[in-house]
Order: C-alpha cells, then structure tokens, then sequence
C-alpha cells in the first residue's frame, strides 16, 4: 500500500530519524526529509534506491517551509525534537509550537496518516519545561488531528544514542559516576530499529487511529543498575556516588553558566540541566494502562530487543583496547 507513496519526515536527520527513513525505505515510501540543514542529511540518501530519499528545506518556526515540505505527500510524520534548548531551538519553539504548526499544516494538505513521536513523561502539567512542552504539543497535534497516532519511547538506545554514548565516554575519563536521586530512577530503555519499525507500522494505518503508544523495552532498569553495566561493558572500574537530587540541580546550574561561558566548548558528557535533573525525579516507563490497553510494542507486533543484545557491539570503541579488549559484556 505505500509503494512509491510519498511521506514527509520532519526532523529526519537526526538519531531517530535514519533509523525511521530506513524502514520506510525498505517498505517502499518515497522520503522527503524535511529538515533545517538538508545538507546534514545528504548521508540518508544511500539507505533507499536511487532518487527515492530526498532532503529538502523546512524550518519549524516558519508555517510556509513546512507546507512546502507537504506538498504531494500521502502521509507525514514528525520526529523533531530537543534534549536541551540552544538558542531559538527552544523546548517551546520546537516540541509545543512546533509540533502545532506541523500538524495543522498536515490538516491544512487534507493528509490523513500524521504519526507524532513525543516521549513518556509528556504532560502539560510537569514542572519539567521538557516534559511539559512535548504534552503541549501532543495537545495541539490532537487538536487539530484527532486520528493523529502519538508514540511515547522511553529511553532510546542504538549506536549513535545520547546516553549510552555519553556516559561511557565520562567513565572513560572519569574515575566517578555520579548516581543522580541515589540512582534510583527507572527507565524502559527501547531499541530504536524497535520504534523505527513502530513509526513504519503506524503511518502505513497499522496502528489506531487518534492512539497514544508508549514504547518500552523488555526490562525495567534503574539509573544506577544502567551505569554499572555501561562499566562492565566497557571494562571500568569506577567509583559510584550517590548525589541528591538537591545537589545535582546546584551541579548542574554550574554547568549551565560554564557551558554558555565558554561558548559551547566546555565537555557535553559534563553538561547536565537543571530540567534533566527535574526529569530524572519521576520513572520513565510504560504505565500499566498502557499495557493492558495493548499501547505497546507488542500490540503493534514488535518483538523488543534487549540492551544486551544491541549496546555491547557499540560500546566496545570504549575499551581500552578498544573492540579487541579482552573485557567482555
């Protein structure tokens, strides 16, 4: 049903989005990549046959790009997101306002197939300005779709992802992890080849319609018990603190003001935001409801893949010898 249709993805570029445009590629959709810097998304073109990715323009603060970016397309969807404002990229900007001005343009184009990838924890009443801005923005794409499908990943993994990456590179130099809130936090870490594969499903009218999905891995692992197997995958021995919550929040002020000071240069797997330190005071997984509903994974007839299986064959460049490191997983 979608060979040689067109489908609009904004924010493509990204580290969810080659993961989505390759399962679109191989279920035969023409790609349009919508995009701020299509010149950064040029590496996509290989994943599909000859012509049948394309990166184009769109800026979601700019209503006219993005109906540009719609024009001919039979379905779109939307992967924009932020882990952390930079300039006029703010969590307002881009997951509320954004997210509202995608979604009536969508309306605006009568295409009827719209996914929306947001994120568990999404609520317009969180005292987090990330959690609240992406709750704000599946409130606007319902507004203006109602048939609209939202999916909510926990924490996504996969070689390019932000926390696995980022946190074996800081035990790389570091001779202390930090345990946020005593580390106590959970999360349902998801594959991203897992939620690609649920984007693809959705927008090719597998999913119901006007349905919020929360996308979750096999396991529930707490912060602490994810920092002890990055050490163990990457053959670390490192010295594991506890730091209050209270105390995390004065840290990560302190990175903040160093981070804008030296003008982006001062170390990312450093930098921590007071409104991540907000994030981590609440347990990122799928909600009983959710399961039982069949919102899941398993209800779209994915079978989720474990960190084990997927984490180790990235991590191992931080060996110290690298992937010929006798440390094993």
């Amino acid at each position: 049903m979608s060979k040689g249709q067109l489908v609009t993805v904004f924010g493509g570029s990204g580290f969810v989005g080659r993961h989505v445009v390759r399962a679109l590629t191989r279920d035969g959709w023409r790609v349009r990549v919508a995009s701020r810097r299509p010149d950064l998304a040029f590496y996509l073109q290989p994943l599909g046959r000859t012509g049948q990715t394309q990166a184009v323009q769109a800026n979601l603060r700019d209503p006219v790009s993005v109906s540009a970016a719609l024009r001919g397309a039979s379905a779109a969807i939307n992967l924009a997101g932020i882990l952390a404002p930079t300039g006029a990229q703010t969590f307002d900007a881009v997951q509320h306002l954004g997210a509202q001005i995608v979604a009536q343009a969508v309306k605006a184009a009568g295409i009827e197939k719209f996914v929306h990838v947001s994120a568990i924890g999404a609520d317009i009443n969180s005292a987090s300005a990330y959690a609240r801005s992406k709750g704000e923005g599946e409130a606007s794409v319902h507004e203006a779709l109602p048939s609209a499908v939202i999916l909510r990943p926990s924490l996504v993994f996969g070689p390019e992802d932000d926390f696995f990456n980022r946190f074996a590179a800081l035990a790389r130099m570091s001779p202390v992890m930090p345990l946020i809130g005593g580390g106590k936090t959970l999360f349902q870490p998801v594959y991203v080849g897992d939620l690609a594969q649920a984007v693809a499903l959705a927008v090719a009218g597998n999913a119901k319609a006007g349905t919020i999905y929360e996308l979750g891995g096999p396991q529930q692992r707490d912060f602490s018990s994810l920092l002890h197997y990055i050490c163990d995958v990457t053959g670390r021995h490192r010295l594991f603190v506890p730091l209050p919550f209270g105390a995390a929040r004065l840290f990560a002020g302190v990175t903040e003001i160093a981070s804008k000071l030296s003008l982006g240069l001062y170390p990312k797997m450093l930098t921590m935001t007071r409104d991540q330190v907000l994030l981590l005071q609440s347990d990122n997984i799928v909600s009983k409801a959710a399961e039982s509903e069949g919102r899941t994974l398993a209800g779209l007839g994915i079978t989720a893949e474990t960190i084990e299986a997927i984490v180790p064959s990235y991590l191992a460049r931080f060996r110290k010898s690298g992937e010929f490191s006798a440390a094993q997983p």
